[in-house]
């Protein structure tokens, strides 16, 4: 799965994340920005660390890197005109604020919806979360 946002800084790379964190050697899962900042956002890499999850070697990434492979779900989060086309089996779009804004509590509320998200789309997809 794939997960896209304008800059692969905070919400893509969540939900990256999650996907791996939840769904252990049953998935592959990337992240990709149309526009990539080039970093991952701290607050995002705090937000996740605060579960135990190390964000701290992600990297910002072109979702131009991503177009030749094959993808069974392609995920985009408030990027809108700005997300590009990815060959996907299945495309959905999560309308979620960006958190490269917001205070603390902003970034954790925007995460948790991330791992809900991911949570019923592994769900969708059969995929049992890892424990």
């Amino acid at each position: 799965m794939l997960f896209i946002c304008v800059e692969n800084s905070n919400r893509s790379q969540m939900a990256e994340g999650f996907a791996r964190m939840l769904g252990g050697d049953r998935v592959v899962a990337a992240s990709a920005g149309s526009r990539p900042s080039g970093t991952v956002n701290p607050k995002a890499i705090m937000a996740m660390g605060e579960l135990g999850y190390d964000m701290a070697l992600h990297s910002s990434k072109s979702v131009d890197a991503m177009r030749d492979q094959p993808w069974d779900r392609v995920v985009t989060m408030g990027c809108g005109d700005a997300c590009p086309w990815v060959p996907a089996e299945r495309r959905d779009d999560w309308p979620l604020p960006d958190p490269r804004d917001l205070d603390a509590g902003g970034v954790r509320a925007v995460r948790d919806e991330i791992s809900a998200r991911v949570r019923a789309l592994l769900g969708e997809l059969g995929v049992p979360i890892a424990s």
